[in-house]
């Protein structure tokens, strides 16, 4: 095992991998020199354009490491030889990646003298890929959690090397999974580096008959089918917030959903869609299994809003009662004239 301190490379980019950065931060001003790392490099994804006036914006992990004075690196890819040889000149004991976003090849993962670990948002191997929160959310799972595993060329295919629990709330969105499994992710890497540094850390394979793959979402995804049952849409609409969102048609045109819990009202005879209930909570819609309570809503151009402000605003007759949600204006209208 390497002496202290430790020689780290960090490549991460969002929120989620700044958590662990801050959690590396935290222990190398630590004043016991045993638990001690030096982070000698961060690597993050360019600079992208965002809002209106499309500037360039820093990324958190980006933003992080200029506050703490650490080198910063931005290569498009690791194609270029001298992308290689820059982290090459970094030699570090360890990289430490957190939801980067750039595959690493084998050279790279070869690069550093203990290899490349990874934090990954799931329990692998359930969830392997891109949106490991927010499918654990869509499907329903009561728990999920952290997983710190040795990086391969596979997609989340590593050996595992430490794993942190968390519960999954009734009431949980994206959102506010992704913040407790962020700080939860910064502590399971803390752990897992105690370990290894005092050779504790047992590798363990994955079992290939428990994967699942966490696809990356698309905005598509958020078009709520009101034929579906009150429990799928209620997992979709908290487990696409705060992005993509979910959405449906209408009389105003395309309403994102951003809050919705499931309703006590049934109307056997209604059709999926319908507003049935119209109250200061909010409007209840009717599913092919039951009924969802909508709470929070934005219609095209306009701010997201408790539904009772948007009763009280120009697009109120698009939530009265007999209004149908999930349909498009040429079916409305072949529906009125048949």
């Amino acid at each position: 095992m390497p002496t202290s301190p430790l020689r780290i490379v960090f490549a991460g980019t969002p929120e989620f991998a700044a958590a662990s950065l801050q959690a590396l931060l935290t222990n190398t001003k630590d004043s016991n020199a045993e638990n001690q790392y030096q982070i000698v490099g961060v690597y993050t994804q360019p600079d992208r354009p965002a809002g209106r006036g499309q500037k360039l914006v820093q990324s958190p992990v980006k933003q992080l490491a200029i506050a703490n004075d650490i080198p910063v690196y931005q290569p498009l890819n690791f194609k270029q030889d001298e992308d290689k040889a820059q982290l090459a000149a970094l030699e570090a004991d360890l990289m430490i990646v957190a939801a980067y976003g750039i595959i690493l090849p084998k050279v790279v993962l070869d690069t550093p003298k203990f290899g490349c670990i990874n934090v990954h948002a799931s329990l692998l191997p359930r969830w392997r890929g891109a949106a490991p929160i927010h499918r654990s959310l869509i499907a329903g799972d009561g728990e999920t959690g952290i997983t710190i595993m040795q990086m391969d060329v596979g997609l989340d295919t590593g050996d595992m090397l430490l794993k942190a629990y968390c519960d999954i709330k009734p009431t949980d969105t994206s959102e506010t999974l992704h913040d407790r499994l962020a700080v939860l992710g910064g502590s399971a890497l803390i752990e897992a580096l105690e370990k290894f540094k005092a050779g504790t850390l047992v590798p363990e394979q994955q079992d290939e008959s428990l994967t699942c793959y966490a696809a990356k979402l698309t905005k598509q995804e958020g078009d709520v089918n009101w034929s579906s049952s009150a429990e799928l849409i209620e997992r979709q609409i908290r487990g696409l917030s705060p992005w993509p969102v979910a959405y449906t048609n209408s009389l105003a045109g395309v309403m994102k959903i951003h809050a919705a819990h499931i309703a006590s009202v049934s109307d056997e005879a209604s059709t999926p869609g319908d507003i049935l209930v119209v109250s200061k909570e909010g409007i209840i819609v009717a599913t092919g299994q039951g009924s969802i309570l909508i709470t929070e809503i934005q219609f095209a151009g306009g701010k997201r809003m408790k539904v009772q402000d948007a009763l009280n605003g120009k697009n109120k007759a698009a939530l009265e009662i007999g209004q149908r949600l999930g349909v498009n204006e040429s079916e409305d209208k072949s529906e009125q004239t048949a």
